[in-house]
């Protein structure tokens, strides 16, 4: 089974990645970017095919190592 986790910071949470990436892009010409933010995209394919234990394997897997969900929020979508 095929999943996406995609890991953003939380609102509030400064991201100086995200505002070098503005400039940039104010840069090169493109104007009416107001704000960017980055994040993560994790693409992971699993043995089970089982969409509910994907999931909750995938839940842990953020909670332990893929996202700090101190300062991030992340999302899982199945493929």
């Amino acid at each position: 089974m095929k999943a996406r986790v995609t890991v953003t910071l939380k609102s509030g949470v400064l991201d100086p990645q995200g505002k070098a990436i503005e400039g940039g892009l104010a840069a090169l010409g493109f104007a009416g970017v107001d704000s960017v933010r980055q994040g993560k995209v994790f693409d992971v394919e699993l043995a089970t095919a089982n969409a509910d234990t994907a999931k909750a394997e995938l839940a842990e897997m953020c909670e332990k190592l893929l996202a700090n969900t101190v300062i991030e929020n992340y999302a899982i979508e199945i493929l």
